[in-house]
C-alpha cells in the first residue's frame, strides 16, 4: 500500500522526489530511502506518468 502511494505521488510530480515527498508529508531523505527499500524504478515511473 505504501509503495503504491509513493509511486502515485512520483507519477503526479513527474518523478521529482522533492515535490513527491512534500505531497506525502515526508522528507526528501525518507522518500529516497523508501524508493530504494521498495526497489522503485524512477525511469519506469516517469515513463508511465507520460502515458
Amino acid at each position: 500500500m505504501e509503495k503504491e502511494e509513493i509511486i502515485l505521488a512520483l507519477m503526479e510530480c513527474d518523478g521529482v522526489q522533492a515535490r513527491a515527498a512534500r505531497k506525502l508529508g515526508i522528507t526528501e531523505r525518507m522518500i529516497g530511502y523508501k524508493i530504494r527499500k521498495y526497489n522503485i524504478d524512477l525511469r519506469e515511473v516517469v515513463k508511465d506518468s507520460k502515458q
